[in-house]
């Protein structure tokens, strides 16, 4: 199939860095979870990725229990590809973060390329009266987390992972990431066409100015040549001026509730359905075509969704 001029739309519907008490909107339960990911499908995103939360206060939950209600559901109601978190919450171990994609061995797994401080304390002012659970206020006010992704935890990822053909969603926050990721492909550990999903606008991590952008797309070409397929995620407010951006320069877009809360000014979305048909309306604006799960296959060689263990 022409794969030419198709943009692959990620959404991430739920994440751990947003809590629940911040939006009425954000996905908790399985159900929710899965509603949101069919959802996403159906706007026009050919990969979801996931996270699991404890359905009673909406703490993350890294158990590949948890995940187990959702993915069923998913995999039995549409054809997207399902991408599995490895980065879990930043609070996390690295065993723990890896436990849901060891066990049901999807087509993509993230993937953190390094080691970051994680800033989620800038929230607390703009939520800190509607947090309804403690757990929410000690997690959004630590100033001490530090995001552990060395590369003892990268390789360890990578072999556990890659053993059963799941491939890679490597998100680079910083150009030292991209580094990182040139290391293990010139170790012959990871192998092209790399996914690399450079992220924009989250405290720890590079900044959301669109030199910020040009400098990373400029060190990935360098680093990768044409070994790479290259997409774009930004947080906040910086989620579909990003899109496009990375749609008009040949790149594909990540959208969700995960990354961004928002669709307007003040205005909450009311699904991440909504921001992907809002990242389709760019997309196609541009003269471009919104791939599809069997597209995105092709394009970032995954192994196909009769090869996972759900």
């Amino acid at each position: 199939m022409a794969t030419k001029n198709k943009v692959i739309i990620t959404c991430a519907v739920t994440g751990a860095i947003h809590t629940p008490s911040m939006s009425e909107y954000l996905p908790v339960t399985a159900s929710e979870i899965a509603e949101a990911a069919i959802g996403a499908a159906e706007a026009g995103a050919a990969v979801v990725h996931l996270h699991a939360r404890n359905p009673e206060d909406g703490r993350p939950d890294q158990t590949a229990e948890a995940f187990q209600p959702f993915l069923e559901e998913i995999k039995g109601r549409s054809n997207c590809v399902v991408n599995i978190t490895t980065g879990g919450a930043p609070t996390m171990s690295i065993q723990e973060r890896v436990r849901p994609a060891e066990k049901w061995q999807p087509e993509l797994a993230s993937l953190n390329m390094g080691s970051m401080n994680f800033g989620l304390f800038p929230m607390l002012k703009r939520f800190e009266a509607q947090l309804k659970h403690e757990w929410e206020r000690t997690y959004i006010a630590d100033k001490g987390i530090l995001f552990h992704n060395t590369f003892e935890d990268i390789e360890y990822l990578l072999t556990t992972l890659g053993a059963n053909g799941t491939r890679f969603e490597f998100e680079c926050y910083d150009t030292a990431h991209l580094y990182n990721l040139k290391y293990f492909a010139d170790a012959g550990l990871v192998k092209g066409p790399l996914f690399i999903q450079t992220v924009f606008g989250l405290m720890g991590g590079i900044g959301a100015h669109p030199d910020d952008v040009m400098h990373m797309k400029r060190t990935a070409d360098r680093l990768f040549g044409d070994n790479y397929r290259w997409s774009i995620l930004g947080a906040g407010r910086n989620q579909l001026p990003l899109a496009a951006m990375s749609a008009s320069m040949g790149g594909h877009v990540r959208v969700g509730l995960e990354d961004s809360l928002w669709a307007g000014p003040g205005r909450l979305a009311t699904s991440s359905a909504e921001q992907v048909r809002a990242a389709r309306q760019i997309i196609e604006g541009l003269g471009l075509e919104v791939a599809t799960p069997d597209e995105a296959r092709e394009i970032l060689a995954l192994k196909g969704a009769d090869k996972v263990a759900f």
